[in-house]
């Protein structure tokens, strides 16, 4: 008698120790999952990090900007969300608004083009076209 309930005893502190834990993380990590929207800044099993760029439910794969390099991952190689984006601002921002040094790079663009142009117009008048 002394036997089975020793060998319930086990059972239980396994389901406390093991079993129970694991049912939590899974839980967290399926909730993390299906909270992850385009623009969560995330950290991939193999230690990239990168921001999601798209999310392909159909083939479960996501597809991170790293710095300008995407790349297609599975869901599951998704190990943490470093920082969620809120959802509103995701479905406001249907045109992602630019940034200041893009704005500033097209205007030293137009700038070259302009003092081209003026070099052109002046290199034509001291050749007398």
């Amino acid at each position: 008698m002394s036997s089975i309930i020793f060998f319930a005893l086990i059972l239980g502190l396994m389901y406390f120790m093991m079993i129970r834990p694991q049912r939590k993380q899974q839980q967290q990590r399926q909730e993390m999952m299906s909270k992850l929207n385009v623009g969560d800044k995330v950290t991939t099993i193999g230690r990239l990090h990168g921001v999601v760029d798209s999310i392909d439910d159909d083939a479960k794969t996501v597809t991170l900007d790293c710095d300008g390099v995407y790349l297609v991952f599975d869901r599951a190689a998704i190990m943490r969300v470093d920082q969620q984006v809120a959802k509103e601002s995701v479905e406001s921002d249907d045109k992602p608004e630019e940034t200041k040094p893009a704005t500033e790079a097209k205007d030293a663009v137009e700038d070259v083009k302009e003092d081209a142009t003026d070099a052109t117009k002046d290199a034509k008048d001291d050749l007398g076209e």
